[in-house]
């Protein structure tokens, strides 16, 4: 099977605590939601994918260089946690619908920019376009405010940044697991000012007016496998 190789740049880690009594009923319930500090969490994750291509070959021309956005919760299923996506949109009609055939994964085209203002500012804006899906809209801007680390176990960093796989539903409506493989996270701690945000509600999640637990990352090389049914 064919493995990708991609390299994530100028991440944003942006979560909020959430019920999760919410969550439960988009999950599902073959996936345990995992929670941290007594509830469950949602991330929205700003990013751009770049050099995206299968493992020994060059990359597919329109689809290996664009911005990505993600809603996501944490689960875990047979002693293994990983990421729960509910949406994912990406500025490339071509990876959206890869992406959709080989995995199934929930990916929809948006108009997306990501610039970068100042040494350390990304001004980022996203606005949903895939034909009859639900309107998401994103706009903000983050920058780190320290010096690089590696989380510990135990910390709430560690909790959501150090999984190694996600899930998603097959079209039989049965579950299958796609492994990642990467280094540690290099997190820095940050700021963001967001400024319009309909991504979580977009897919039936209602986030708290409070301002979100915010990381950054400036480069992580990742090798995405094949994904494998659980059923």
């Amino acid at each position: 099977m064919i493995s990708l190789r991609m390299t994530w740049i100028d991440l944003a880690f942006l979560h909020w605590r959430v019920s999760l009594d919410m969550l439960r009923p988009l999950v599902p319930p073959e996936l345990a939601i995992d929670t941290y500090d007594g509830t469950a969490w949602v991330g929205i994750i700003p990013f751009e994918m770049r050099d995206v291509a299968p493992i020994g070959l060059p990359p597919i021309p329109t689809a290996s260089d664009f911005p990505e956005l993600n809603v996501r919760t944490y689960v875990s299923h047979g002693g293994k946690s990983g990421v729960w996506f509910f949406s994912l949109d990406a500025g490339s009609w071509l990876a959206v619908m890869g992406a959709r055939g080989a995995a199934n994964l929930p990916y929809f085209h948006a108009r997306m920019n990501c610039t970068r203002p100042g040494p350390d500012d990304v001004a980022y804006e996203s606005e949903r376009t895939h034909p009859g899906a639900p309107k998401g809209d994103f706009r903000a801007w983050y920058r780190p405010t320290g010096p690089v680390y590696t989380s510990q176990p135990s910390t709430f960093e560690y909790w959501c940044t150090e999984r190694l796989c996600l899930f998603s539903s097959t079209r039989e409506g049965g579950l299958q697991r796609l492994d990642i493989e990467h280094d540690r996270w290099p997190l820095q701690p940050a700021v963001a000012d967001v400024v319009l945000n309909t991504m979580a509600a977009a897919s039936g999640i209602s986030l708290p007016t409070e301002k979100p637990h915010v990381l950054f990352s400036k480069k992580l090389d990742v090798v995405a496998h094949w994904p494998v049914s659980l059923d």
